[in-house]
C-alpha cells in the first residue's frame, strides 16, 4: 500500500520544525534565517490560499498564523477546538481544560468595550461550591496579624461600606502559556484567558483597616469555599495572597456583582476577591476568609514554580532552581485584534482594512499600540483610546493601507508606560509558562 505524503499544512501542524526545513531557503549550514525561496513561496502560497505579497521578509521558522492556533499542544483524543456547552455561556469560548473547568475566549469575541458575562473565561482551580439560597448571608472572616478580628456577611459588607464599581481587566496568570517552546507545563492558553468587566463591591482596605492591620502584618493570604479534585476536605485547592501595599490600593475589591447583576456562581459567586494587574489567581472565588500574615504567605500556588517566574533566564526545557524563581506580580503588556478575527477573507479588491482591538499592562498603563501588515518590517500606530478608570484595558483602533490581493499577516505589539515592548516570541522561559507576551498575529486573505 502506497504511503501518502504528508501536506505542508499537516507538516505543520504536525512537525513545525520539518515544514520549515522543507520551505525555506538554507543558505549556510547554521541558519534558522533564510526567506522562503520560489519554490518555498509557492507551496507556502498555496497552503494559506493566496499569494503572499510581503513573503520576502517572513521569517524563517514561524508557523503561518492561518493555522498556527493547531499547532498548540492538545489532548491526543481532542481534534480541534473543543467548545463550551454551559448555561448562559458563549457557546463560542474553548474549552482547554474539564478537571476542573477552563475555558478561554478567543480574541474576536473580546472585542465589546465591557466584556460580557457570557464572553467572560473560565478558571477554576476545585470543586465548585454550591450556589447559596441566601447570597447575604454569606459569611467572611478577617483574622490574623489584626486589632480586631472581623466576621461579616455579604449583607454587613453592602450595608456597612461605601461601594464602588470599576471596569478592570482580570487575567489569568498563565494567559499566554501555548506560546512557549518547549510547552510548558498547565493550561494550554493563547490570549483568551483575560476579560474586562464591570466590578461592584468595596475596597477591601476599608475592611482590612476596620479590623486593624498590625505593623507585623505583611502579607495577605485567601481562601474560598471550592474543594479539592481529590475529595479530600483536608486538602486546600488553592490559597494565594498578596503583599498588604498591594492590598492597599483602592482598586482591590471584595465584589459581589459583575455587569450589574450578582455575581455568579461560575465566577466565584455570591462573593470574590479582584486583585486587578496581577494573576487572577489572586482573585480568589467563593471567598470566605482572608488572614493576614507576618510573612511571604507559603499556601498552595505560593511556592515551587506555581505563579512564579524565572530571575535569571532559563535555557528552556531544563530543570528548575528554586533559588532562581520569584512570585509573579504585575501582568506583561499584552495588545490583541478583536476585529477581524483570524483567517478572515475580504473581497478583491479590498486595499486597506480596519483593525480593533485591546491592551492592558498588569500595574502599568499602555504607552502605545502599534501594528504592522509586512511581517514586522514597518509599523504605524494605532489610535489609542484612554481607560475608563486604572486597571481598564485600553482600546485602539487603525486602519492598514495593502498594496494587492493576497494573504497577509496583521501583527499587533504594545508598549507599556516604562517602555517595555511585547516581544515577538514567547521571553524567559519557564516551566509553568508565565509571562508568554508575543505579538498577537492574524491571517487575513484578499481575493
Amino acid at each position: 500500500m502506497k504511503k501518502r505524503e504528508r501536506s505542508l499544512e499537516e507538516l505543520y501542524r504536525d512537525d513545525p520544525e520539518r515544514a520549515d526545513a522543507l520551505l525555506y531557503n538554507r543558505k549556510t549550514g547554521t541558519t534558522r534565517r533564510g526567506f522562503l525561496g520560489g519554490a518555498g513561496v509557492a507551496a507556502m502560497g498555496a497552503m494559506v490560499g493566496g499569494s503572499i505579497p510581503f513573503s520576502q521578509n517572513m521569517p524563517a521558522g514561524i508557523v503561518p498564523a492561518a493555522f498556527a492556533q493547531a499547532t498548540a499542544p492538545a489532548a491526543p483524543e481532542k481534534k480541534g477546538p473543543q467548545f463550551l456547552e454551559y448555561p448562559g455561556k458563549d457557546k463560542g469560548l474553548v474549552v482547554i481544560g474539564d478537571r476542573p473547568l477552563v475555558a478561554e475566549t478567543p480574541e474576536h469575541l473580546l472585542d465589546d468595550d465591557t466584556t460580557p458575562t457570557a464572553k467572560f473565561f473560565i478558571r477554576n482551580n476545585g470543586n465548585m461550591p454550591e450556589e447559596p439560597k441566601q447570597p447575604d448571608a454569606w459569611k467572611l472572616a478577617i483574622d490574623g496579624e489584626v486589632n480586631k478580628p472581623l466576621e461579616l456577611s455579604l449583607g454587613d459588607l453592602k450595608k456597612n461600606y461605601k461601594p464602588q464599581t470599576l471596569r478592570m481587566v482580570l487575567e489569568c496568570g498563565g494567559n499566554g502559556r501555548s506560546f512557549y517552546s518547549p510547552p510548558a507545563s498547565g493550561n494550554q492558553w493563547t490570549n483568551g484567558g483575560a476579560g474586562c468587566a464591570e466590578w461592584t463591591g468595596v475596597r477591601l482596605a476599608d475592611v482590612l483597616k476596620a479590623a486593624g492591620v498590625k505593623q507585623s502584618g505583611i502579607y495577605t493570604s485567601h481562601y474560598g469555599a471550592d474543594t479539592h479534585l481529590s475529595g479530600d476536605p483536608k486538602r486546600l485547592t488553592l490559597s494565594r495572597g498578596v503583599r498588604i501595599a498591594k492590598a492597599m490600593e483602592p482598586e482591590c475589591m471584595l465584589v459581589w456583582a459583575m455587569n450589574g447583576k450578582p455575581l455568579e456562581n461560575i465566577h466565584g459567586g455570591p462573593l470574590r476577591l479582584v486583585i486587578p494587574g496581577w494573576p487572577g489567581s489572586a482573585s480568589h472565588k467563593w471567598l470566605t476568609k482572608i488572614t493576614i500574615r507576618d510573612k511571604e504567605h507559603d499556601g498552595p500556588g505560593m511556592t515551587g514554580t506555581s505563579y512564579r517566574v524565572s530571575i535569571n533566564p532559563m535555557i528552556p526545557g531544563t530543570k528548575a532552581d528554586p533559588k532562581n524563581f520569584k512570585i509573579l506580580e504585575s501582568m506583561p503588556v499584552r495588545s490583541i485584534i478583536t476585529s477581524p478575527s483570524n483567517g478572515t477573507k475580504l473581497a478583491a479588491g479590498t486595499r486597506e482594512i480596519k483593525l480593533r482591538g485591546a491592551s492592558w499592562a498588569g500595574d502599568l498603563t499602555v504607552k502605545e499600540v502599534e501594528l504592522s501588515a509586512d511581517f514586522g518590517q514597518t509599523w504605524s500606530k494605532a489610535q489609542l483610546r484612554p481607560a475608563k478608570n486604572r486597571f481598564d484595558w485600553q482600546r485602539w483602533t487603525a486602519t492598514l493601507k495593502l498594496p494587492t490581493d493576497g494573504y497577509y499577516e496583521i501583527w499587533s505589539r504594545a508598549a507599556d508606560s516604562k517602555g517595555k515592548v511585547q516581544p515577538h516570541t514567547a521571553p524567559f522561559w519557564n516551566p509553568s509558562g508565565y509571562g508568554g507576551n508575543p505579538y498577537h498575529r492574524i491571517a487575513v486573505l484578499i481575493g
